[in-house]
């Protein structure tokens, strides 16, 4: 087990001296990521927003995840097209899994697959 120095950052092995808190932190954007596929796969998609909402502003706010601000976008837009159909359409169905397109659907996992693996390759470049 690694001690903490009074800055912050770990003061035994293994790391490279991250601390827990900063793997931690950048971890918070990654999790969201995988569980959008999940949920629009199971047939969650409106809940789905919350963890697209977690990715953007996790990017947003941290500078670290800067590079990966463009991917997140990426996931934004496309979760957020079949939404905007799916509210401006005047007979929509009750559910946007319902009334979303299965290609829409596709999109949005292949966006979120696409953020975790920048993230990852991200992770491995530092």
């Amino acid at each position: 087990m690694s001690s903490l120095s009074a800055a912050g950052t770990s003061t035994g092995t293994g790391h490279a001296g991250r601390s827990r808190r900063d793997r931690a932190g950048r971890r918070r954007t990654l999790v969201p990521a995988l569980l959008v596929p999940v949920m629009i796969a199971s047939g969650f998609a409106m809940v789905a927003i919350l963890p697209v909402a977690l990715v953007v502003r996790g990017v947003l706010k941290d500078d670290r995840l800067r590079r990966l601000r463009p991917w997140a976008g990426v996931l934004a837009v496309a979760y957020l097209v079949p939404l905007a159909l799916w509210a401006v359409h005047p007979d929509r169905a009750p559910s946007l899994t319902k009334d979303m397109h299965p290609a829409f659907a596709v999109g949005i996992i292949a966006a979120a697959l696409a953020y975790v693996a920048a993230y990852v390759a991200e992770a491995r470049r530092r």
